[in-house]
């Protein structure tokens, strides 16, 4: 455990950017807090140079992304297909399985030393879902857990049982990647082209349907603040913009 725990953590909204370069970013960033981990290693506490944390908001144009353990038949669109829809598809490093990210979508990534926090991935997990549960809540929604399913889930247990918020994370010398995507005015037809998180008999939702009338740009704003007053309570957490 990390003697010098920093629980201050710098949050970026990126706006709207392609998925590639943000995830080269959340890369970048996540191999800095490795290297000064490892040469804590060949000093003294008393020397050691404190990790960084960061928290991306950001929403990116049209893309399935498909994590290591999935399976490309969960794709069901074509190459020509995407083209048509102008959406793009990525292999990517986390868990689980396919998903849509796009316009209307608050997607967060944490890239977190979770020595500063706690080393239990399964926890960390279970808090990204919370930050959501408590946010939507404000809405008036009821979020939930599935069992065995990760992501934040509305009428659980019942056949109209739908997701709002897919998440999939990676963890390397216990500094998270990637994250969660929560679907505020997404457009949903964009989820017909894959079955989310190879789930078949679920359904996903919005905010936007969930409450039946879009969300305007000052509302969506609202929504980042408060996943961000979530966020520093659940992980005890400190933001910072950078």
């Amino acid at each position: 455990m990390n003697t010098n725990q920093n629980k201050v953590v710098k949050f970026e909204d990126l706006g709207v950017k392609e998925y590639q370069p943000s995830w080269d970013y959340q890369e970048q960033l996540m191999k800095d807090i490795i290297d000064t981990k490892i040469k804590n290693r060949d000093l003294p506490a008393e020397q050691h140079t404190i990790t960084l944390n960061h928290f991306l908001l950001v929403e990116h144009p049209h893309v399935y992304t498909l994590g290591k353990s999935g399976h490309e038949e969960n794709m069901l669109a074509g190459i020509d297909k995407l083209k048509e829809i102008d959406a793009t598809f990525v292999k990517v490093n986390r868990g689980g399985d396919i998903t849509y990210h796009g316009y209307g979508q608050i997607v967060g990534y944490p890239i977190l030393d979770l020595e500063n926090f706690f080393t239990d991935i399964h926890l960390y997990m279970r808090n990204l879902e919370e930050v959501i549960i408590r946010t939507i809540a404000e809405y008036g929604l009821k979020g939930e857990r599935s069992q065995g399913e990760t992501g934040v889930w509305l009428d659980v247990g019942k056949p109209y049982a739908r997701k709002i918020c897919a998440m999939g994370v990676k963890a390397s010398r216990w500094v998270t990647l990637h994250g969660f995507a929560l679907n505020v005015n997404t457009d949903m037809r964009y989820f017909e082209y894959i079955i989310p998180c190879g789930i078949k008999d679920k359904q996903v939702t919005s905010l936007k349907r969930e409450l039946e009338r879009d969300l305007a740009p000052e509302e969506v704003e609202d929504i980042k603040a408060k996943i961000r007053k979530h966020f520093i309570d659940v992980f005890g957490a400190e933001l910072v913009s950078k």
